[in-house]
């Protein structure tokens, strides 16, 4: 198997002169690049070039999004303009995607408001409600030297901090346990015994820390062509008369799309290729469930559920690999390896695949397997002590959204067609790769919006007019916060429990 490694970005990063002294540039190569080039003309527009030109975009099509919309989420940090980049990006590949396919490429417009609620939540409940977001125990916590995040909402993680502690599930009890001890120690030894924790740092003590070098140092997307030996291909569409047939209102259709993801990023990523028609199958173990997720990330989505451990129903996963298009996966480095499921592997199973991942903590570094959520990176990345320190406050003060998850999922997406627009050329799979830690470090370089920092909660005019049925009952969902002339963003499948379906095509 050939694998071809295409350099988007410069690996080292760039670099700056200070005092006569070459030092580490404080912008990633794609902002620094998006500012040399003029884009620095809004927030919005240089996180756009950043993201487009990450994935090998070309950066003309970047001046064809027209952005609207006013209002920005309360931060120090520029996250609307992150969520309207983010969403366009997406929408551009759409576009794009769509161009190559049929031969016209339609206007993108995002809404920047209605990204920034997309950010948050885009579903209201009528007549019944969402389980709580959080497990009782989750939270930030002082210690004796600091602060540090527990993330339980996974029962076996809670099970792993509570062990450490030596103390029962009780709030006060954990906070008197936690005073005892230090942030860092504390954070190891947590995440040894399989468990989820960050010590907050600052923005500096991240740049300084193995792993903030680390990931100082990855591109915001990796991305790697791969081509298998001999005339193997990927079959087209046509080739598989079983399938729907994509057109202008529905590009994807067709596409099929084997979802391991959880815990919004990826399920962002295939939420909104549902949107456009993708025949989207998630899988999970038998013994996860995210209840306050559910109806937010399923719409669009067949569900099941198989164990990857049990050799019958890892078959079962394998014939379901050699049928798929796109598989879009969240597992920490190595465990798919560990399982016979290798990168090689999988190309083997379907030729011509298009391979998109996500981790934590970026894919290089000492914490490169290391386990991972949004609010933990915030933590450990130096978001949350800036807006600590800029706000003048005495705890923790994150983003007011899951910013990276969402964002990370919308750059999936992005990597997810601009896979399947190359491999409509050339045939060839791909594999591409992201971060949490690396879109943070996307997000602290943006320049700030001219803006108050306001945005308008959500009113009955940002929603959809006609009711969503969901498995719970009807709900709203906010309007998409991005038009593509002529592809309307729906889903053809209600929000759900999960494991309703069978593991099939």
């Amino acid at each position: 198997m050939l694998i071809e490694t295409i350099k988007i970005d410069d690996m080292a990063g760039p670099r700056w002169s200070e005092g006569g002294a070459t030092q580490p540039s404080p912008y990633p190569m794609e902002t620094l690049m998006a500012l040399m080039n003029g884009d620095s003309g809004s927030p919005q527009r240089t996180a756009l070039a950043a993201i487009w030109r990450a994935a090998g975009g070309d950066d003309r099509l970047c001046r064809s999004v027209a952005f609207h919309g006013e209002g920005d989420l309360p931060s120090v940090f520029a996250v609307s303009a992150l969520a309207a980049a983010a969403v366009a990006a997406a929408g551009l590949a759409v576009a794009e995607f769509r161009e190559t396919a049929f031969g016209h490429r339609p206007p993108v417009t995002v809404d920047q408001r209605l990204a920034s609620l997309w950010f948050g939540t885009s579903v209201r409940p009528r007549g019944w409600s969402l389980p709580p977001a959080w497990d009782p125990i989750a939270g930030d916590y002082e210690t004796r030297d600091g602060w540090i995040r527990l993330h339980t909402n996974a029962a076996h993680h809670r099970d792993a901090a509570l062990r450490i502690l030596g103390t029962a599930p009780d709030r006060d009890a954990v906070a008197a346990a936690v005073r005892r001890r230090d942030a860092d120690g504390l954070e190891a030894a947590i995440v040894g015994d399989g468990g989820c924790a960050a010590a907050m740092r600052d923005l500096a003590a991240w740049r300084r820390h193995p792993q903030g070098e680390a990931v100082a140092g990855e591109p915001l997307l990796w991305v790697e062509a791969l081509e298998p030996a001999g005339d193997i291909r990927a079959p087209t569409l046509a080739e598989r008369p079983s399938v729907e047939r994509p057109s202008v209102e529905r590009p994807l259709a067709g596409v099929r799309v084997l979802d391991l993801t959880r815990v919004l990023a990826g399920p962002t990523a295939t939420r909104f290729l549902a949107g456009f028609g993708a025949e989207v199958l998630r899988i999970d173990p038998p013994w996860w469930d995210e209840p306050s997720l559910l109806a937010e990330m399923t719409p669009g989505k067949r569900r099941a559920r198989l164990d990857l451990r049990d050799p019958g129903q890892r078959e079962r996963f394998t014939d379901l690999l050699s049928q798929a298009d796109l598989l879009v996966h969240g597992y920490r480095a190595d465990a798919l390896d560990r399982m016979g499921l290798g990168r090689e592997a999988r190309q083997r199973l379907r030729p011509g695949l298009i391979d998109v991942s996500l981790d934590a903590y970026g894919w290089s570094g000492p914490w490169r397997n290391r386990r991972g959520f949004d609010s933990l990176v915030q933590m450990s990345g130096g978001i949350a002590a800036e807006g600590m320190r800029r706000h003048g406050g005495d705890r923790p003060r994150p983003l007011p959204v899951q910013a990276l998850d969402h964002a990370a999922g919308y750059l999936l997406a992005t990597a997810a067609l601009r896979g399947l627009t190359r491999r409509l050329v050339d045939g060839r799979g791909s594999s591409w790769r992201t971060s949490l830690a690396r879109v943070g470090t996307l997000l602290t370089e943006l320049p700030l919006p001219a803006g108050d920092g306001t945005l308008r909660d959500a009113d009955a005019g940002d929603f959809a007019d006609d009711p969503e049925h969901t498995a719970w009952g009807p709900a709203q969902r906010l309007k998409p916060a991005l038009t593509i002339e002529g592809s309307p963003i729906r889903w053809d499948r209600p929000a759900g429990p999960l494991g309703t379906d069978e593991a099939r095509w």
